[in-house]
């Protein structure tokens, strides 16, 4: 029996890294899972590599047309979510003397307002005890130079969770932030050079980059009974990094 067999998870983000790894562990405890992503052909190749009990969404998680689409298709084919994984997301590094407009607000349209309006618009179809969960960056808690404006916009997710834990609390929906710290995936490959990510490498105190299954595992427990006491929490999964 699967500890989430049964259930309806929505993924935004879904076609790569920790989110794949967790859309591809939400189906193998029972979950049939929507993942939405902004590449038709990456969603394809997610759908085909997870292989069951998977609907892909071709979705910008900072359009709110966009999210209309893929709620829509949820309640069409589903009717209800158990579990609303918000993990769609962007970052890149910038120091604050060559920080532009244009990277700011495309850091805040997804990790801050995407989010916000990703949740907001799932909640009409969100079961009574469901669980959402929000992935924050541990950026957000020590000083990355350049990285100031993603970790802004990863800072307030864990606001958004204590104040939303105390609107949803008559409908017993949970609300938490897996906050990561870092991770092999090929986001992190795209923004890092083989310095950069040799320096977070040195910082974490197993001298080696945490792996996208060890996140889905954490996000399994969030979105399970098996985490039905914890609420409004920001568990940070990040090898110790931020502690030493």
């Amino acid at each position: 029996m699967g500890k989430l067999d049964g259930k309806v998870a929505v993924i935004t983000g879904g076609t790569s890294g920790m989110a794949l790894a967790g859309a591809k562990l939400f189906v193998d405890e029972g979950a049939h899972v929507f993942i939405s992503g902004r590449r038709q052909e990456a969603l394809d190749e997610a759908v085909a590599l997870i292989g069951r009990n998977v609907t892909g969404v071709q979705a910008d998680s900072a359009d709110l047309d966009d999210l209309d689409s893929l709620f829509d298709t949820v309640k069409l084919e589903k009717g209800a979510i158990d579990v609303l994984w918000a993990s769609a997301g962007v970052g890149h590094a910038s120091g604050l003397g060559e920080v532009t407009a244009e990277h700011f607000d495309a850091a805040f349209s997804l990790n801050a307002r995407g989010t916000l309006f990703t949740v907001q618009k799932a909640l009409p179809l969100l079961n009574d005890g469901g669980s959402i969960l929000m992935t924050g960056s541990n950026a957000s808690l020590r000083g990355y130079p350049t990285w100031s404006v993603y970790a802004a916009s990863k800072a307030v997710l864990p606001v958004y969770a204590r104040a939303w834990v105390a609107e949803l609390a008559e409908r017993k929906i949970r609300v938490n932030v897996l906050t990561p710290g870092q991770v092999a995936t090929p986001m992190m490959e795209d923004v890092m050079t083989d310095e950069m990510k040799a320096v977070f490498e040195s910082l974490i105190p197993r001298g080696e980059m945490g792996r996208p299954d060890e996140i889905a595992s954490v996000a399994l427990f969030l979105a399970s009974d098996d985490s039905s006491y914890v609420n409004g929490m920001e568990l940070v999964v990040d090898g110790g990094t931020t502690v030493i």
